[in-house]
């Protein structure tokens, strides 16, 4: 297969596109890929690191209020259609996969106006604005959420899942150990983690939190987001707070998929790549939606998981001490709960996710053969 896949901005179009691919050339070995995205993205790292060829474009959104910058976003948009149809026109693919962000838009709408097959994935409860856009053109639409059915037409939707949910869900067997991070494998663990830039208002309320984690029977790991770790330092400093043996403070986790397996809960944002990890998974989480993303899609994503007893919530607005103490000792010091909310957890997860995209990608190449 000849595989061209758009999707940037951010992990969460990012990664699910790569494990899409990992898995695909396991079961079609002689499959090329060709990823296009954004001149500024994080997919300028992350694509090239995975060995996957990379080509961009120079994108940007439209702002929500009058703006002369709209102009200059119509006119990016139209010279990246050119741009993608002469990619996609060189590239010669099967079929055209869109993960998301602007540049997905532009590459998917010219490869349906040159009759290429095409599929969008669409991540989140709440459908983007890029992804309703191309609904009216692709063939294939590929779904995580079923919030996310309703919102495209009917005859096009498929549920998929989440690759990434099949790539994380192959580690589950990980030898890793918290020995190495000083902590006890013996300690039921909860991770804290708001993402790899990290969240001021998570980090501020666990800095708070740590002389009653101090005292608790469980051991806290707690990852502030690189470019916030020396701001979460001086602020243990300024308030002299003193982490106990059973509390760890690092910058950032690495290979979160190897290290999940072993935490008894977790506490995150609702990103859909988090949402299919802990899925695939079975990790009872206390989730912390952004309230900064587009049509709070993150509080949806997290009510999927409280609606099936699988995680708690807590919005950012009521996000203090207290109730982040209160949520975690309800899990925390109650394993017979964890094993119900890991139960109904992976129940909701798709470990075939990977396998089912592939399959609307053949769908959407058998249909133009046809």
């Amino acid at each position: 297969m000849r595989l061209l896949v758009s999707g940037g901005g951010t992990g969460g179009h990012i990664y699910p596109a790569l494990a899409l691919i990992e898995r695909l050339k396991e079961v079609e070995p002689d499959t090329e890929v060709l990823y296009v995205g954004t001149t500024r993205g994080l997919e300028n790292k992350i694509v090239p690191d995975a060995g996957i060829k990379l080509e961009t474009m120079h994108m940007q959104g439209f702002k929500r209020s009058l703006s002369l910058e709209n102009i200059k976003t119509v006119y990016l948009f139209l010279n990246s259609v050119h741009h993608a149809k002469k990619i996609v026109k060189d590239f010669k693919p099967d079929v055209v996969l869109g993960t998301g962000g602007y540049v997905s838009g532009a590459v998917l709408y010219a490869a349906a106006k040159k009759h290429i097959p095409t599929v969008i994935h669409e991540q989140n409860s709440v459908v983007g604005v890029t992804n309703k856009f191309l609904s009216r053109y692709v063939d294939q639409i590929a779904i995580a959420f079923e919030a996310a059915r309703n919102q495209f037409p009917a005859d096009k939707v498929t549920m998929a899942g989440n690759p990434r949910a099949q790539q994380v869900a192959a580690q589950k067997d990980s030898d890793f150990s918290w020995t190495s991070y000083g902590l006890k494998d013996d300690v039921p663990t909860l991770m804290v983690f708001g993402g790899s830039q990290g969240a001021p208002k998570i980090n501020k309320t666990v800095v708070d939190a740590i002389p009653e984690f101090n005292k608790r029977p469980y051991q806290v790991i707690f990852a502030t987001g690189q470019k916030r770790y020396d701001d979460v330092k001086k602020q243990l400093e300024t308030a002299n707070i003193k982490p106990a043996d059973n509390v760890k403070v690092v910058p950032y986790i690495k290979d979160m998929p190897a290290k999940m397996p072993k935490v008894a809960a977790l506490v995150s944002r609702a990103g859909a790549t988090t949402i299919a990890e802990v899925t695939a998974l079975g990790v009872p989480t206390i989730l912390i939606p952004s309230p900064y993303v587009t049509a709070n899609h993150q509080v949806k994503n997290a009510q999927a998981l409280v609606k099936n007893n699988a995680g708690l919530m807590i919005t950012e607005d009521k996000l203090d001490v207290r109730s982040l103490l209160t949520q975690a000792d309800k899990i925390m010091e109650n394993a017979q709960l964890r094993e119900e909310m890991a139960a109904a957890a992976r129940k909701m997860g798709r470990p075939d996710a990977a396998d089912r995209l592939i399959k609307v990608l053949h769908k959407a190449i058998d249909e133009h053969q046809n």
